[in-house]
């Protein structure tokens, strides 16, 4: 029996079929949420307007994610590395689910500019994979260490009674140090200066943006 290579055609479809469903539909994830067995606690309004708004901050980032990987695989220089660009793409998926699950519980919504932030970060991705696979792996090691970051800063902030929000961050965390170790055990280097702190800075006006659009 045969197999089929895909077609860049092939493969163009397939990234619009993945973009709409990072965007505008329902992902479905491999992995249960880590949320679903954790109590719902009672949350003032307040509380769950601000729950809400950093939960809409990292399904946001899962969004970017999901392009990010997508636009790096496209132009992957080998297919080792396509592949684990995409294998890391579908862990993200489970996040973007369990994020997505996680607002409709606290009766809110994704951002409203999901589609700027897909477009923004697949450009950002096929750039860098243009570049080299090196360069593209190091780009995946500092996203995820900038993430880790900003995660662990949410688990902080989420009001102190909402453990199902904070045991959904904590497992995305763990998920994200991992990719990080493995993006640079293949290969991945140190950004060069100035882009390490660029990403940051515009990482900081999406997490503004998106807490409340």
């Amino acid at each position: 029996m045969s197999v089929r290579t895909l077609s860049p055609f092939d493969r163009l479809l397939a990234g619009l079929e993945r973009a709409m469903e990072a965007v505008a539909g329902s992902p479905e994830a491999m992995r249960k949420s880590p949320g679903d067995e954790v109590p719902d606690a009672p949350l003032s309004d307040a509380e769950r307007r601000h729950a809400a708004g950093l939960m809409r901050i990292n399904h946001v980032g899962e969004v970017c994610a999901q392009a990010l990987y997508v636009g790096q695989a496209a132009l992957a220089r080998t297919e080792e590395t396509r592949q684990h660009l995409m294998h890391a793409a579908q862990e993200e998926t489970d996040h973007l689910a369990w994020c997505a699950e996680r607002l409709k519980q606290l009766d809110s919504r994704p951002s409203l500019l999901n589609p700027l932030w897909y477009a923004g970060s697949y450009a950002i991705g096929v750039a860098a994979a243009a570049v080299g696979d090196p360069i593209s792996l190091g780009f995946v090691v500092e996203t995820e260490r900038q993430v880790e970051a900003h995660l662990a800063d949410h688990i902080e902030r989420l009001p102190p009674q909402d453990d199902r929000s904070r045991a959904i961050l904590k497992q995305m965390q763990a998920d994200e140090v991992r990719h990080a170790v493995a993006a640079q055990a293949r290969g991945g280097i140190d950004l060069p200066w100035p882009i390490p702190r660029l990403m940051k800075a515009a990482s900081a006006v999406m997490k503004t943006v998106a807490y409340r659009i």
